[in-house]
């Protein structure tokens, strides 16, 4: 085979494929070149005058390498691998960093695996990164347990990439035994380690990053930004479904440039079908002004740099023929991407066939809980002034706010107010676990909404202001084996069923797209504001590894002060 790339590579024989005529961006120099590019096989073998045994004519067409996404959960669009890949692939996407934390938070490595098995006979690289922080935290009750002896067995795995972000970074900076014992564990197979270290400075971040970590998705300040890149890190610019941080392009010059990746993180369905993935992150951050060129070569070569992802990345010979065929570099739209030189999309449409799923049982059949009634969702506290949750539109970081309530019969009644009970039932072992607080500003009225996709323990987190609402969300959630819920006080139920780990959906892109559609804007009907996510910004009301206030199905939790707090206010 190498023989017959080089004789291609010098003309004496036909290309595979070839691109002809065509503009493509050259990552290397940052430049917009014109000519040909030729493929044998699996390789681009030259740029330049080729002739081949199949010709794309791309006059007027830009030609950029297969996008690369640096950090995503597939389990966060709700589709199986092989309906996640139809969705992005058309439209661009080659190559993905997969952290599948998420399911294996509830089924262990069955999980993990499960990821693996799905994505082998799908046009798309999985990179899969075994998650590192199983559960996320100690105080909360999860599906699996990895701790350091399970990551030392699994990291060596051939199908395991790297180690996932590190979400625990109190653990990296203070030492802890078994945080250190994972780290270690990678570093001895060779392997990548992802980060994930909000507001993370100093000499902290000094020892942070003395775990050998590369990256991170967190940053929100430009003066955070400004310390990790000078630090060595590679900075993920997040384009999320609820959590975004493409503002933190205008800190992108020509000095450290080389040094930020495009991520999407948490991506759901409807926004893969109606906006697009990385290519929808591309046509944002040239809208608001930055080089396309720039922005490409983050989407492409810095990624592939960061991650040792040898040979991808660019349009040079012996480069992987992962490429996008697009109309321009303002709509970014595909009309053509190959996939190791094979055409795997036209037109915005799959070529390949995903009708066969990968679906093991091993990963059906999560919620386990108690039939569960009214009186389990009452708030009784001393006095009448608590803590309330609240959270900002697009992100995930909660606020605190201290309010007045009306205590009645040993239950807080927030009917009629701008307050909503929140809480989170343990669905993994059954403990009856229930975590409860006050959340102000959702919107929410006369009636419950749940979800089983509930960071990163994924338990059932509940919303409402009537407990039987609450309870009947609960048992339908159970009933249904995770999904969404929605129930109107005295009235309807809609739902939509996430068979997967309570995550994903066995059903195809289109029709969870139309279900998931159509039950958001039920929940919009029922006064979810608009700004919201409708069930997604929930599913982060319990991630204990992003400040300021979280709640557990152990209790609410401080994440400043890394520990339980009362519900009631001084």
């Amino acid at each position: 085979m190498l023989e017959k790339l080089i004789k291609a590579a010098k003309g004496e024989v036909k290309a595979d494929v070839v691109l002809k005529n065509a503009s493509y961006i050259d990552v290397f120099s940052g430049k917009i070149s014109k000519g040909d590019i030729a493929i044998v096989g699996e390789k681009i073998v030259g740029t330049g005058n080729y002739d081949g045994e199949t010709e794309i004519d791309c006059t007027g067409l830009t030609v950029l390498p297969g996008y690369i996404d640096g950090h995503v959960h597939i389990e966060s669009s709700q589709l199986s691998p092989e309906e996640f890949a139809s969705l992005i692939v058309p439209r661009g996407t080659t190559t993905i960093i997969a952290d599948p934390h998420e399911i294996t938070n509830v089924c262990g490595m069955d999980g993990c695996e499960y990821i693996s098995r799905a994505s082998e006979n799908i046009p798309l690289d999985v990179k899969l990164q075994l998650p590192s922080c199983v559960p996320a935290t100690p105080f909360e009750t999860s599906g699996a347990r990895l701790d350091g002896g399970e990551i030392s067995k699994h990291i060596k795995k051939d199908y395991i990439f790297g180690l996932g972000e590190f979400m625990n970074y109190p653990g990296v900076i203070n030492c802890d035994r078994d945080v250190i014992k994972k780290l270690e564990a990678a570093h001895a197979e060779g392997k990548i380690i992802d980060g994930h270290a909000p507001a993370v400075y100093g000499k902290e971040l000094n020892a942070y990053l003395c775990g050998g970590i590369t990256t991170d998705h967190e940053c929100v300040t430009k003066e955070e930004i400004e310390e990790k890149v000078s630090k060595g890190m590679y900075i993920h610019i997040r384009h999320g479904s609820s959590t975004q941080n493409l503002g933190n392009a205008k800190f992108i010059n020509a000095h450290n440039s080389r040094r930020f990746i495009l991520c999407t993180d948490d991506r759901h369905a409807a926004d893969l079908k109606e906006k697009g993935h990385i290519d929808d992150a591309l046509r944002r951050l040239v809208k608001d002004g930055l080089d396309p060129v720039t922005a490409v070569t983050c989407a492409t070569l810095n990624c592939a740099e960061c991650y040792n992802l040898k040979w991808r990345g660019a349009i040079a010979p012996f480069w992987f023929a992962d490429l996008v065929v697009v109309d321009g570099l303002k709509n970014f739209n595909a009309l053509y991407v190959l996939k190791d030189g094979k055409l795997v999309a036209k037109d915005g449409k799959a070529l390949f066939d995903t009708s066969k799923r990968y679906l093991p049982k091993t990963v059906l059949n999560t919620v386990h809980l108690k039939e569960l009634c009214a009186d389990d969702f009452k708030i009784s506290i001393k006095g009448n002034k608590v803590k309330a949750m609240t959270i900002e539109p697009g992100g995930v970081v909660t606020g605190c706010e201290i309010v007045e309530v009306k205590n009645e019969d040993g239950d807080i009644n927030v009917k009629g107010t701008d307050l909503l009970k929140l809480a989170v039932v343990e669905r993994h072992k059954m403990t009856g676990n229930i975590g409860k607080a006050i959340f102000k500003g959702y919107g929410l009225k006369g009636g419950a909404m749940g979800i089983t996709i509930a960071h990163d323990s994924h338990n059932v987190i509940l919303l409402g202001d009537d407990n039987a609402a609450m309870a009947k969300a609960a048992n339908k959630l159970k009933e249904i084996g995770g999904g969404m819920v929605l129930v109107e006080t005295g009235g309807e139920t809609h739902y939509l069923t996430l068979d997967v780990a309570g995550l994903m959906s066995s059903c195809d892109a289109e029709n969870l797209q139309s279900y998931s559609r159509a039950i958001i804007e039920q929940a919009h009907g029922m006064g979810v504001k608009r700004e919201y996510e409708a069930f997604m910004s929930l599913a982060f009301l319990s991630l204990a590894v992003i400040p300021r206030l979280k709640i557990l199905d152990t209790g609410l939790f401080d994440v400043e002060k890394f520990a339980f707090t009362a519900l009631e206010a001084e």
